[in-house]
């Protein structure tokens, strides 16, 4: 049974209407489709150095300029972009499946093992993204999984909290009494009743946790400790991009336009799927 259960026609057609949830889903889309065509095709090579072109202002053949090796801006964007997508991607996955599962756990148990996820989660929670990154950068080595390690840890006890707050909801409901009447067990309710119902907040919190893991990469990847070169990192083309502010100031302009779209996208996204999921937000406003 799903308490938060809609018919799809309907869904998609206020999702139409909906200002936040349409601007959101056209900037995140603008990014995965950047992202999808670097897959293939970029207009010149992200990471082959060409001196001679260096430091090239914004023109018809170089839309976004070029840098101080002479590699073309867009084409390291759209390549940073499909980075970026993968880190949110895969550390999200990581919290969110781990995190979901420890609520779940905790709300349907109670007791000591409620106890010892909540106090896991505050002790995880005293270590944000940046400092485990430094913590796995000096046991590791920096680098693009290590990265992930870090966001991916940090989500965990959001989602466990989140899963645990809306899971215990969930079980003082009546239909859980007639469930358990039924003879099915903690388990098999769980899977059945609790997880379909608290799976809407879920997945809105994985939009805005992804919104936030993009932003984390790249400020990982400022300081050295992310996606490291050749390949192309927003984060790290913004470091590199100070000592040419004055120079070329559009070498920081555009990363930073890309994450300023990524991250309002996605949260803009986030905004909008809790409203459609319940409209009792939205009325509230």
């Amino acid at each position: 049974m799903s308490i938060a259960a809609d018919d799809g026609p309907g869904m998609v057609a206020r999702a139409f209407r909906h200002r936040s949830f349409a601007i959101g889903a056209v900037l995140t889309g603008l990014v995965i489709a950047a992202a999808l065509v670097s897959l293939f095709w970029t207009p010149y090579s992200a990471i082959e150095l060409a001196v001679p072109r260096k430091l090239r202002p914004p023109s018809a053949e170089h839309p976004f300029g070029t840098d101080h090796f002479g590699r073309d801006i867009l084409s390291m964007i759209m390549v940073g972009a499909r980075n970026s997508i993968v880190v949110g991607v895969v550390a999200v996955a990581i919290g969110c499946s781990i995190g979901t599962a420890l609520g779940l756990l905790a709300a349907a148990r109670r007791g000591w093992v409620e106890e010892l996820v909540m106090r896991f989660s505050d002790f995880t929670f005293a270590f944000p993204a940046i400092l485990s990154a430094i913590m796995i950068t000096a046991l590791l080595g920096p680098g693009t999984i290590n990265s992930i390690l870090a966001i991916g840890i940090f989500n965990v006890p959001v989602f466990a909290r989140l899963a645990r707050g809306a899971a215990s909801t969930i079980w003082a409901r009546d239909f859980i009494l007639a469930a358990r009447a039924a003879g099915k067990g903690q388990a098999r309710i769980t899977v059945e009743h609790v997880l379909p119902n608290i799976l809407s907040i879920v997945i809105v919190q994985a939009t805005i946790a992804f919104a936030l893991a993009i932003l984390a990469e790249a400020g990982l990847s400022y300081l050295g400790l992310g996606t490291q070169p050749p390949l192309p990192s927003w984060g790290r083309m913004l470091n590199d991009a100070q000592t040419f502010m004055y120079d070329a100031p559009y070498l920081a302009v555009f990363p930073g336009l890309a994450i300023a779209v990524a991250v309002l996208g996605l949260n803009l996204l986030g905004d909008g799927l809790r409203d459609l999921i319940d409209p009792r937000l939205a009325r509230k406003r």
